[in-house]
């Protein structure tokens, strides 16, 4: 250990949204706290989030918009400390706001997620928070106290909170550093995965779908009980967009997902369309539902019912039974797809699974079995949807850990 030794209450080893709202409650109870990055800059996730707008939480935050291997876990924090509890501090600042779609409330004008990290930062400074960074961890240990040992020398405290993250985008200095800290000190983790991920194809797949790249559709996703209906996007390794990144979170390896690409339109509308316009070609009719360029990708991949040795695309409607065509409905509002796997943390929002909530207090988030010792934000076994979710569960855990570290 180094030989210089600082003294302070508490120490928390991450400052991005967890951290950040963690030390300045902290400080704000009269608490002498320490705040350790070893990025340059306090808040890379908030910087980058929401295209540069902080989709800073969700106006429908609830539990049951959580993944947990402990689905009740998030219930306690969530509820003493809510999205309006945050919007009151967002306007605290007289940061402008809006809602964008599905509750989802995001900071006004370009680079405003600045205005999230400035907020923080003043409010960690009001409570007297000592942040230092490019502080890089060389060890911790624990007796009656806590003591890291940095490259600039060794920190003591009462209390230690890890809030370092997980995995994901890892071009922004993430690390397993959380799980690192948690096997030391004998705390299970669930297993890990990439969570709001583009999902990946075989070349199989991939043979109708490259052509798509760029195109997107309104649809409903499905991975397992979970269904998403928002926006997906054709990419050159296969699809992302929002409700398949929804989906994501609840895929595994070897599963498949469910695309209803037709949505709005029910499974007779094609035979209707037939009686109104016999004449008109299948591909135009079924252009008035989607894009011509996903209408022809589909009609060449359904094969059950055409008319043997012709091209859907090129048949007048009223040359196929209604049989056939609510057939070709039940295809496009079903259609099962295999991924092969995502494009991994590089890519993905958040991460799914994490230190194990058995072994934390939902009150307060501290290991059961090593009093002192905090774990918040995204390296927990709590990840929430796409859209002011996750930013939401990191101001309530680390609200959790503020009122007692």
């Amino acid at each position: 250990m180094s030989s210089a030794m600082e003294r302070y209450d508490s120490i928390i080893i991450g400052a991005g949204a967890a951290g950040l709202y963690a030390a300045f409650h902290a400080g704000r109870r009269g608490r002498r706290v320490l705040l350790l990055e070893h990025n340059a800059e306090v808040g890379a996730k908030i910087l980058i989030s929401g295209g540069g707008r902080c989709n800073f939480t969700n106006l429908h935050a609830a539990p049951d918009r959580f993944i947990s291997a402990n689905p009740h876990f998030a219930r306690s924090a969530l509820a003493r400390h809510t999205q309006h509890d945050v919007l009151a501090l967002i306007q605290k600042h007289r940061i402008t706001h809006y809602e964008k779609t599905l509750g989802q409330l995001f900071c006004d004008g370009a680079r405003s997620s600045q205005k999230i990290v400035r907020m923080l930062l003043d409010e960690c400074a009001a409570a007297n928070v000592d942040i230092r960074t490019l502080y890089r961890i060389n060890a911790v240990q624990r007796s009656d106290r806590f003591v890291v040992d940095t490259m600039m020398g060794a920190f003591e405290s009462a209390t230690l909170t890890i809030a370092t993250g997980g995995y994901p985008i890892p071009k922004l200095g993430a690390t397993g550093f959380a799980f690192d800290i948690a096997e030391q000190f004998g705390i299970p983790v669930i297993e890990t995965r990439p969570g709001l991920v583009p999902l990946t194809f075989a070349d199989s797949d991939l043979a109708w779908m490259r052509p798509l790249s760029g195109v997107s559709a309104n649809v409903i996703a499905r991975a397992g009980k979970a269904s998403f209906r928002e926006a997906a996007l054709f990419t050159h390794r296969g699809l992302s967009g929002p409700a398949v990144l929804q989906a994501s979170s609840y895929w595994r390896i070897g599963e498949s997902i469910s695309i209803d690409w037709l949505p709005d339109a029910p499974e007779d509308a094609l035979a209707a369309r037939k009686r109104e316009r016999p004449k008109a070609q299948l591909k135009t009719v079924m252009a008035e539902f989607m894009s011509e360029r996903l209408a022809t990708a589909l009609l060449q991949s359904w094969t059950a019912g055409i008319l043997a040795g012709e091209t859907p695309a090129v048949q007048e409607i009223g040359a196929f039974k209604d049989s056939a065509l609510i057939d070709l409905m039940r295809s496009c509002k079903s259609f099962t797809l295999t991924p092969n796997g995502d494009e991994g943390y590089a890519k993905a929002e958040v991460m799914v699974g994490g230190v194990d909530t058995n072994a934390l207090s939902q009150q307060t988030m501290e290991a059961r079995a090593v009093p002192g010792l905090f774990f918040i934000g995204e390296a927990v076994d709590v990840t929430g949807w796409l859209g002011g979710y996750n930013f939401q569960w990191a101001w309530s855990s680390g609200w959790a850990a503020g009122q007692v570290i």
